[in-house]
């Protein structure tokens, strides 16, 4: 397990530059976000926010996984959800005892044209939640409120911007893994087959245990920043609210201005994906000893070009 920096409040400005800087991920602990961290109970949260409409996602495995859909999505009054959420996993007294939830707030356009902003969309909350300052407006793309119950674990993924993350209520569990990392995560897209970052020894992922794996804990009023593609596992221990920010790394060009969601692979990685796909779709009118060869060949290239890349950050 590899250690994750851990910056306290007062050297805010220490843990900018190792975000920047460095790009790995850093915890901030000890800056002040506002009465949140002490007000936001269940009850508090859902008398402010009331019977609001929110989708969210309802699973009866704690790990969830999103390529194989094993949770369904449902529309429940936001104090309902708060309440269920936060309920203790053997109480009997609701009608379906087994679910567990998770809301990833989304805009208010019902075509899901809109980007997430929390300060907007969760007025009646955004007084009590001082979101630090990290990068700069220009480079703001979305803020989203995260409700989950105990226990549930969000399947491991990349991002493709920068992303602050702030606990609010509970403690919760990250896992996370280097690009370089990203040949032993078995991708399928931006999400990896990995619904259990402890189980090393899975037959069906025998490289999953060369992986270096960062880990953490985190308490209310911590911060972490997750820099773009590197792949997280997020596991709530107790009941669990927390707001993340996205941050455009790149230039604003590179991204789709059409994804609200803020997810899609930058343009120019996604026209080498496409590409990729044409390609191995071209070979697929080859017999099979050519497709393996030319297979080959690509695989050869692409080392090439990561082994060069390699070389240049030794020498830096």
């Amino acid at each position: 397990m590899e250690e994750i920096k851990l910056y306290e409040g007062k050297d805010f400005k220490d843990f900018l530059e190792h975000v920047n800087v460095q790009r790995k991920p850093a915890i901030l602990r000890g800056i002040d976000i506002g009465p949140c961290v002490d007000i936001w109970s269940p009850e508090y949260l859902g008398e402010k926010v009331g019977n609001m409409p929110v989708k969210v996602h309802v699973s009866p495995n704690p790990k969830m996984d999103f390529i194989k859909k094993n949770f369904s999505y449902k529309t429940l009054p936001f104090d309902e959800l708060v309440k269920r959420a936060s309920r203790n996993v053997q109480d009997d007294y609701f009608i379906h005892p087994q679910e567990l939830y998770y809301l990833r707030s989304l805009g208010t356009e019902p075509r899901g044209t809109d980007v997430a902003v929390f300060e907007e969309h969760y007025p009646s909350l955004s007084d009590d939640l001082k979101i630090p300052e990290m990068f700069g407006k220009e480079k703001f793309f979305s803020s989203i409120l995260r409700v989950s119950s105990p226990q549930l674990c969000l399947w491991t993924h990349y991002d493709v911007m920068d992303n602050v993350l702030i606990q609010i209520r509970g403690k919760k569990k990250i896992y996370l893994f280097d690009p370089v990392d990203a040949l032993n995560l078995y991708l399928i897209g931006d999400k990896s087959q990995i619904t259990d970052p402890n189980d090393t020894e899975n037959p069906h992922f025998p490289n999953f245990k060369k992986a270096k794996r960062y880990e953490t804990t985190l308490i209310p009023g911590d911060i972490i920043f997750i820099p773009a593609l590197w792949l997280h596992n997020v596991e709530p221990v107790e009941f669990s609210v927390a707001v993340n920010v996205f941050w455009r790394n790149l230039d604003k060009k590179f991204y789709d201005q059409k994804d609200t969601y803020g997810n899609k692979d930058p343009i120019p990685a996604a026209r080498a994906l496409q590409t990729l796909h044409n390609a191995m779709k071209s070979l697929d009118s080859l017999p099979e000893d050519y497709q393996h060869f030319y297979y080959t060949r690509m695989i050869s290239e692409i080392f090439r070009k990561i082994e060069d890349i390699e070389q240049k950050r030794t020498n830096l």
